[in-house]
């Protein structure tokens, strides 16, 4: 037998509700099973369904029959950018275990090519923004269950993420009362306070996507030349060695406190497996706010000279009838309300938002990012326009733009090899 499943009960209570094709004539529904993996079992403490994309003013599709035969139109880029976000919403030592697919029994031999391909893509999807790498002790098969909407038969498989050419195993898939009601909470705040130069404001996108994708970086022996201004004993001569001085276009500064938190599942855990959720959940969180920082950045723009914002606040929320909590970011201008809304759009359960918790990030302490910039150009030519509904932009902004996203990746970087580091 392979892997086995530990479901929570509300989990099936869910899956149950779920009906293809539904009221906007979706012939198949898709979502995401989040828990956590140890080396003997798999608990499953979440199901998410993926929510419908914007269809921009054309309405839901009419139900039609012949469109429950095939899973063509399935929206792979989608799921996979709604498993992007509900990973930054959740604490350290969970993670996406894998996919569901809900279908009619006409679906059903299809349903297993189509869990491979959405198992493989959500993987490579997630792993892109990861800054930190699977040790030999993470379990790496991911599950695929599919369930049959007039039988409610389910099917349980698991596929090996390491091995693109892996087949298809058979899973234990068992529900349980009260199994997210004991977990073990780890909790730490951590100061931050880094400086990384910009040495080059002309930093390529590809360039950035390299560094960006950087998990181990290995420290860099460099060469400089200077002179050394005080007297030694012997000889009382001037010393020299060599230096390479460069010039830095600018700066960015990361500095303030972040709030961790960690599950564990089981009582006989190690201070090894305590360690390691809550140093990769420091990552993640440092990770998710500069990105989300530079989303948008991306899309206002800035001015020239210094930009100095507020990293979006931490903000927990309680899943009813458990001891887990999820987490969200919430940026100065928004509200409980928007956190409230965030979380029905992506995880599907309804947080009131009196059941949000503000405080774990005090106001004076949180995080803030600055970026300081220099230029030696005083007029910058215009970014030709590929688009003619978009304006240009302007070439310097563009430039800091992604010299910041090029050194907050080695900001990133270098924060992963500080607290991963044993």
């Amino acid at each position: 037998m392979g892997r086995g499943y530990i479901v929570e009960n509300m989990v099936e209570k869910y899956l149950s509700s779920l009906q293809a094709p539904d009221s906007t004539g979706t012939s198949c529904v898709t979502g995401l099973l989040i828990g956590q993996s140890t080396s003997q079992r798999d608990l499953v403490a979440l199901a998410v369904r993926t929510p419908q994309r914007n269809t921009d003013g054309q309405g839901s599709p009419s139900i039609n029959r012949r469109a429950w035969i095939s899973l063509d139109h399935l929206d792979v880029e989608w799921v996979t950018e709604h498993a992007r976000q509900v990973s930054r919403m959740l604490p350290g030592g969970l993670s996406i275990l894998g996919v569901f697919l809900v279908t009619v029994p006409e679906l059903s031999k299809e349903a297993q090519n189509i869990l491979r391909q959405l198992i493989f893509a959500v993987d490579k999807h997630i792993s892109k923004g990861r800054l930190w790498s699977l040790t030999n002790e993470d379990v790496t098969e991911k599950v695929a269950l599919h369930i049959c909407t007039e039988t409610r038969k389910t099917v349980c498989r698991t596929f090996d993420i390491r091995d693109p050419k892996s087949s298809a195993k058979p899973a234990d898939w068992k529900y349980q009362l009260g199994v997210c009601t004991s977990w073990q909470v780890l909790t730490c705040s951590v100061g931050l306070d880094l400086l990384i130069p910009v040495l080059d404001m002309r930093v390529l996108p590809q360039d950035m996507e390299k560094c960006m994708k950087k998990k181990n970086a290995k420290p860099v022996q460099q060469t400089f030349q200077a002179q050394i201004l005080i007297p030694m004993a012997e000889p009382p001569s001037v010393q020299t060695s060599t230096v390479l001085v460069k010039m830095c276009s600018g700066s960015l500064s990361l500095k303030g406190m972040v709030h961790c938190r960690a599950y564990l599942q089981s009582n006989k855990s190690r201070v090894k497996d305590a360690a390691k959720v809550i140093k990769r959940d420091i990552i993640n969180t440092v990770s998710s706010r500069v990105e989300m920082f530079l989303e948008d950045l991306l899309m206002e723009g800035v001015d020239n000279g210094s930009v100095e914002q507020v990293l979006p606040r931490r903000v927990f929320a309680s899943l009813p009838g458990m001891t887990l909590c999820v987490c969200d970011y919430m940026f100065p201008d928004e509200c409980l309300s928007d956190v409230s809304d965030r979380l029905k759009e992506l995880l599907d359960w309804d947080m009131p938002e009196d059941s949000i918790d503000t405080s774990q990030e005090a106001i004076i302490g949180r995080t803030s990012l600055k970026l300081k910039t220099t230029s030696t150009v005083d007029t910058v030519p215009e970014m030709p326009c590929d688009h003619p509904n978009k304006a240009p932009k302007s070439l310097k902004n563009y430039y800091i733009s992604v010299a910041m996203a090029a050194a907050v990746a080695l900001l990133a970087t270098g924060t992963s090899l500080l607290y991963l580091s044993d």
